[in-house]
């Protein structure tokens, strides 16, 4: 296994065993997403950054029905590259549009192949 390898292995163990409690004490938004775009996770943070309750949005579509602004190529695209390959590390800026709060935000995508999942990191900039 090459060191990049055994580092995603090693965060993928990590947050994939975080607790409800654990993912809300993160300093930035943590969501896991379903290979289909489900939202599994939601942290507090996210919810509060996006101004959406958790219980509204666990079991949505995050691309058609949670942030539909990421539909497009540059976010949802490489989502569906990732889960295809089932290899997927990515970081980019990226502007949610929300309407009570817009944000330029950086976004990790990380697929874990220990639950067949990929997890969506958002960082306001301004606290970068």
């Amino acid at each position: 296994m090459s060191a990049s390898a055994a580092a995603r292995h090693n965060l993928s163990n990590v947050i994939d065993s975080m607790t409800e409690n654990e993912l809300d004490q993160l300093p930035h938004g943590a969501i896991q997403l379903g290979t289909d775009g489900t939202v599994l996770k939601f942290n507090a943070y996210e919810s509060k950054l996006a101004n959406l309750e958790k219980k509204r949005v666990i079991g949505k579509n995050f691309f058609k029905e949670v942030a539909p602004c990421t539909d497009v190529q540059e976010f949802y695209g490489r989502f569906r590259t990732g889960v295809a390959e089932k290899n997927l590390h990515v970081n980019f800026r990226y502007h949610f549009a929300f309407r009570q709060n817009p944000r330029e935000v950086t976004v990790t995508l990380f697929y874990s192949g220990i639950t067949d999942t990929v997890w969506v990191f958002v960082k306001p900039l301004d606290s970068v």
